[in-house]
């Protein structure tokens, strides 16, 4: 019988690290957007994303929506997406709810990248997409407008905080896009 059980380990150890491997992907979890539907991340793989924390009422709000809306429109959606989410977390500057959060950015920003509903990005209720990339990334928000770059594969590449403009990490956003192109022209 003692023979048995390691070969029953072994198996238990793969299954249980196919697992793990599995969550450890951005694109593999499920959230709720601004509007209280289920969504799949999963269908933004095979594209970029900027995970962004947002806020409508922080002295960061103006020039990241703004920007953030202008790379939406230059490279998105097929190879790119912000992906928003509401967070009042920080200096209480998100206190609307997702239907006044939704109005907002939209109205006056022309917002139309994806929104999620309203989370916690840190502390013990933070949502498990935020868990993950804070310890994918080894950065946590300490403010709101942090933003997180995830590859085709649902990698975290790199996280920056709010005090980096978009503008800056534009560069590096346009050519992950032009690789992307690329490879799918290839792949025809």
């Amino acid at each position: 019988m003692l023979q048995m059980l390691p070969g029953a380990l072994a198996v238990l150890l793969t299954l249980f690290s196919l697992i793990e491997t599995k969550q450890k992907d951005f694109y593999t979890f499920k959230v709720v957007n601004i509007r209280g539907k289920l969504v799949s991340l999963e269908k933004y793989r095979g594209s970029a994303s900027l995970v962004v924390n947002v806020a409508s009422e922080c002295g960061f709000t103006e020039e990241h929506y703004g920007d953030l809306q202008q790379l939406q429109r230059d490279f998105g959606p097929y190879h790119f997406n912000v992906l928003a989410f509401p967070c009042n977390q920080f200096g209480q500057q998100e206190p609307g709810s997702d239907k006044e959060i939704d109005s907002f950015v939209r109205r006056v920003y022309g917002v139309s990248f994806p929104l999620f509903s309203k989370i916690a990005v840190v502390g013990t209720g933070a949502n498990n997409v935020y868990k993950y990339l804070v310890e994918s990334s080894g950065n946590e928000p300490d403010w709101n407008f942090w933003k997180y770059l995830i590859d085709v594969n649902g990698k975290v590449l790199d996280a920056w905080g709010p005090k980096v403009p978009v503008k800056e990490i534009r560069p590096k956003i346009a050519e992950m896009v032009r690789q992307i192109i690329l490879k799918k022209k290839v792949e025809l």
